[in-house]
């Protein structure tokens, strides 16, 4: 935004700035936190302190850096208002699960490695920062997020001291940051929707299944080698023979690899979801349920009912989906708990809404 923009805006900008950073001790706070919003919204490449300031006129970057790495206020509480006030406006349907990456020059930021970068679609010096959106049909907004610290960085006490890393920030995979991400907005009383994430996450069974302990429904890619059984496998109990600990139940069936529950027979249903720029945008699905039998979705099969001795060897049944884009030779699968009376379009549209180009926090 231009300047005259911003300036005609201000009355409004006082107003939200008023709310969203209540929680801040100091009437100052709370005025260089409304300048430094206004520094994000005009135009302009650089988004930081200095450049910022400049073209402000009342930009004093003295002030905006203490602001912003000095002042003692609380930032979750901030976040938490803005959570509240965006899950109000736009009513999300699902979250997103996502990395967002920032590509860096240098390697002094805080958590800079070469790693996989999504904004650059290779591997590139950046940070990737775990976040959480609300996502519609026609918006989506970033409502919570934190900044993944690779391993080097956590074994590394120089470089940990010269970023200002606190010593209580260990290193922590993606998956744990997403769930404390979703546990923080659970706790505030946000309504969790079902929660979508690309393979990145979804691949993790025990993330699938700490979301299912939570009572939360999810829709994720999976990968194609991951193993499970068809929906109609049931387990026997072997005879015992007399010695040793008494035999489990187990089925006849091997496990086999997601690929293998699509056969030429497979009914895959299509489906338009809108008018896009180049005409109809189009997949088309198939809706399969299995019985996903990896070692950790046994192992919590046993733990839920109550130990290995009192497992009666049936695994919950889960509801693949199977996308055959009309432009791409590859298949798409999903892993939801959805039940599977969904059906297949509304499986899609909610798919359409995990668009990593639109989830980038603010």
């Amino acid at each position: 935004m231009r300047l005259g923009e911003v300036e005609r805006l201000r009355g409004e900008l006082s107003e939200f700035v008023a709310d969203v950073f209540a929680s801040l001790p100091r009437w100052d706070q709370r005025r260089w936190g409304g300048c430094y919003l206004r520094g994000l919204m005009l135009d302009g490449r650089r988004k930081s302190i200095q450049p910022m300031a400049e073209r402000l006129p009342d930009g004093n970057m003295q002030a905006l850096q203490q602001f912003v790495n000095q002042s003692p206020w609380d930032p979750l509480l901030v976040r938490r208002r803005i959570a509240e006030r965006l899950c109000e406006a736009i009513r999300p349907e699902v979250w997103v699960v996502d990395d967002v990456s920032f590509p860096k020059c240098g390697t002094a930021s805080v958590g800079v490695t070469r790693q996989y970068c999504g904004a650059l679609g290779k591997r590139a010096n950046c940070q990737v920062a775990v976040s959480v959106h609300a996502a519609t049909d026609t918006a989506s907004c970033p409502l919570e997020w934190e900044l993944f610290l690779p391993e080097e960085w956590a074994a590394d006490r120089v470089r940990r001291q010269r970023a200002g890393v606190p010593d209580g920030v260990e290193h922590l995979s993606k998956g744990r940051l997403a769930l404390g991400l979703l546990d923080r907005l659970a706790g505030q009383g946000l309504t969790v929707p079902v929660i979508v994430a690309d393979a990145g996450y979804g691949r993790s069974v025990s993330f699938r299944l700490e979301l299912e302990c939570r009572g939360w429904s999810y829709v994720m890619a999976v990968d194609p080698k991951e193993v499970a059984r068809p929906a109609a496998a049931e387990p026997y109990q072997p005879a015992y023979g007399g010695l040793g600990p008494p035999t489990l139940p187990r089925y006849r069936e091997s496990a086999q690899p997601l690929t293998s529950f699509v056969t030429p027979n497979t009914a895959f249903e299509q489906v338009v979801w809108r008018q896009g720029s180049k005409g109809r945008m189009t997949s088309r699905f198939a809706v399969i349920e299995v019985r996903p039998s990896g070692k950790e979705a046994c192992r919590t099969a046993q733990e839920q009912a109550g130990g290995r001795n009192r497992w009666n060897g049936v695994l919950p049944l889960r509801t693949l989906l199977v996308e055959q884009p009309e432009d791409a030779d590859e298949l798409g699968y999903w892993m939801t708990n959805l039940p599977a009376i969904v059906t297949a379009a509304q499986a899609f549209l909610t798919l359409r809404r995990l668009d990593p180009k639109a989830h980038t926090p603010a």
